[in-house]
């Protein structure tokens, strides 16, 4: 699993013109969410069908995980979406460790005739979908945070953006090159407003 897949989950939180805007919304921008992210989640996206509870469950695990990410690219400024209103480091912690183990996982060799064998790593017990959902969701962010990435982990500081991202080299300053241009211009107006 991906460890990029936490960064993804988080950016479920994106800002556009009129302001934040939440992909996870509602019961249907859950269930779209997830279906574009089904092979990593392991999910069936043709069975897959979020409920209100589950929405509720996984909005409050992704904002116990930007909690760690705020605290993660600290002492830089967190995304600037919900700093205000993230959950207490401590409890987000143990939300996001517990949520990773509630479905305990265990290497799965596949052999299929005809093919190289190939290991999965499965849930060890059965477990609904919205456990294994946010299980998946959790060790992304358990991966992420505690290995090399977290150092290179930031919060954009371009005008309106909210999204985190993991630099890529030591120049990178926003996520993106649009965010990049916005900042670029909002100085160079400010500079000429100024003078």
């Amino acid at each position: 699993m991906s460890s990029l897949l936490a960064l993804e989950f988080v950016s479920t939180i994106r800002a556009d013109r009129s302001g934040p805007v939440d992909a996870l919304e509602d019961v249907g921008g859950l269930t779209a969410w997830v279906g574009d992210h089904a092979p990593e989640l392991d999910i069936d996206p043709a069975t897959f069908v979020a409920t209100p509870e589950m929405r509720d469950e996984v909005v409050a695990l992704r904002q116990a995980i930007r909690a760690l990410f705020a605290r993660a690219v600290s002492p830089g400024p967190a995304s600037g979406a919900d700093a205000a209103r993230l959950p207490a480091f401590e409890p987000s912690l143990d939300l996001v460790n517990a949520t990773a183990a509630a479905v305990p996982v265990a290497p799965r060799l596949e052999w299929p005739p005809d093919e190289a064998p190939r290991a999965r790593t499965l849930p060890a017990r059965a477990a609904g979908d919205s456990a294994r959902l946010r299980a998946a969701l959790a060790a992304a962010a358990v991966d992420l945070l505690g290995g090399p990435h977290r150092e290179q982990l930031r919060a954009c500081p371009a005008p309106r953006c909210v999204l985190y991202f993991v630099r890529e080299h030591p120049r990178q300053e926003w996520c993106s090159v649009a965010c990049g241009n916005r900042a670029r211009a909002a100085r160079h107006y400010r500079q000429h407003k100024n003078a």
